[in-house]
């Protein structure tokens, strides 16, 4: 098991109720169009930040050994069509009224992350891939996008390294000064 010393003898269903208690107020996103292995990278990073729940749109699966088996202890759920998006982001409404949606992508009108105060509200972080971006129909239904402010050549970060990134400045932000 890969989990730290507290839960090392715990079973897997207790490890996921403690954790069901502490989970902070965001949910993840990921377009999966194009099969990107980065997307364990995320799903990883979710659990490392504690995310209440993570979504995989795409129809194409993602490969499960990159979460070291974190996927095991996160809330998962994968939704194949813009159709399933939008039937989870009411279902998601439903609970938090006050949801806010937030892209992060280097478009043009986005906002530097480190700029950026996060909303109190539930919010749900949209994350494309690193050759694509963010499909449309979902850049369509955000309230803000942010982008990762970069200091090289590179043109963009790929969904690991960024959600990583982009988890960390929410948790840094609202968590830890909440």
């Amino acid at each position: 098991m890969n989990v730290i010393d507290y839960y090392k003898e715990w079973e897997v269903n207790a490890i996921i109720g403690d954790l069901d208690t502490k989970r902070n107020n965001f949910t993840v996103l990921c377009s999966n169009v194009e099969n990107d292995f980065n997307i364990a990278t995320a799903i990883r990073n979710s659990n490392a930040f504690l995310a209440n729940q993570v979504w995989i749109y795409g129809k194409k699966q993602y490969d499960r050994r990159g979460t070291v088996g974190t996927h095991n202890y996160t809330h998962f759920k994968h939704v194949k069509t813009i159709d399933d998006v939008h039937s989870q982001i009411n279902e998601l409404r439903e609970k938090h009224p006050d949801l806010t949606i937030i892209g992060i992508d280097n478009v043009s009108g986005a906002s530097r992350i480190d700029e950026y105060d996060w909303p109190e509200s539930h919010v749900l972080m949209i994350f494309g891939q690193e050759k694509n971006g963010i499909p449309k129909e979902l850049l369509d239904i955000c309230d803000d996008i942010v982008y990762i402010k970069q200091y090289g050549s590179v043109r963009s970060l790929n969904v690991g390294t960024a959600s990583g990134i982009a988890m960390y400045d929410y948790c840094s932000k609202v968590v830890d000064n909440g």
